[in-house]
């Protein structure tokens, strides 16, 4: 009896897994170009450098110093320009604060008052800035793409807004993917511009405003696609009822 009471008491080792090998690496062990905070840092470095451009130009009060033509025909044309450049600076920061994971989760009422602001308080004022204002009175190169790209960027943000309004959570966060990836399409004009005066490279300006005007907002949608079904991938390999569907926006059953 002794003997069997020694025996149970024993602890024995868990049998060998012989799956441990073929588990998926934790967090601590992804190579970094899957982490979201050096991609995040890099999106808030273009960010911080549109800011540094813009704004200097801009809060002089000088039409000539500005870095877009102005139609003297209209005169309240740079203040609608300065308008456009403060509410547009506004959507990158806000958009930033949106997208840092830990206020999301730590903040929430912030993170919804924030949303707020780059909704109407700088995405819906500057486009409409862009569609009423500044493309009727541009020249007519690269006015049909950004007028296309400020009309995306307007009607995906709104879109979002709305499924956050009705609790659908997975379909507001993919539709604010597709808005945050058209807020940042006229930055690297910028960008290179800044190269050009500083680096003496030497680019057809009419092919540059074209390319950035249409090719750099499709080229954004496509990456917000091929993230929304890599983390979706990644999440979880057999999806289960209540999973987002990051193909057709929907939960799937």
């Amino acid at each position: 009896m002794s003997q069997n009471r020694q025996q149970t008491g024993l602890q024995m080792p868990p049998p060998e897994d012989p799956d441990t090998d073929q588990r998926p690496a934790t967090h601590a062990e992804r190579p970094w170009w899957k982490r979201y905070y050096p991609w995040y840092a890099v999106v808030g470095g273009t960010v911080l450098f549109n800011l540094l451009y813009s704004f200097p130009h801009y809060f002089a009060t000088d039409p000539e110093a500005s870095r877009s033509q102005l139609d003297p025909g209209f005169q309240p044309h740079f203040a609608f320009l300065v308008a456009h450049v403060i509410t547009g600076n506004l959507a990158l920061v806000t958009m930033m604060l949106q997208a840092w994971p830990h206020l999301r989760r730590t903040r929430p009422r912030v993170h919804r008052f924030i949303g707020r602001v780059y909704v109407f308080g700088a995405v819906v004022p500057t486009t409409l800035i862009v569609l009423f204002v500044l493309v009727p009175h541009r020249a007519n190169q690269g006015s049909t793409g950004l007028a296309c790209g400020a009309v995306l960027w307007l009607g995906t943000t709104l879109y979002a807004w709305r499924k956050a309004r009705q609790r659908r959570y997975a379909e507001h966060r993919r539709w604010m993917i597709y808005s945050f990836s058209l807020a940042l399409f006229t930055t690297y004009g910028r960008i290179v511009a800044w190269m050009m005066l500083n680096w003496g490279l030497q680019v057809n300006i009419q092919i540059l405003i074209e390319a950035t005007s249409w090719g750099v907002w499709i080229m954004h949608l496509l990456i917000a696609q091929a993230y929304l079904e890599f983390t979706a991938r990644r999440r979880d390999k057999n999806p289960h009822a209540g999973r987002f569907d990051p193909a057709t926006g929907a939960i799937r059953q």
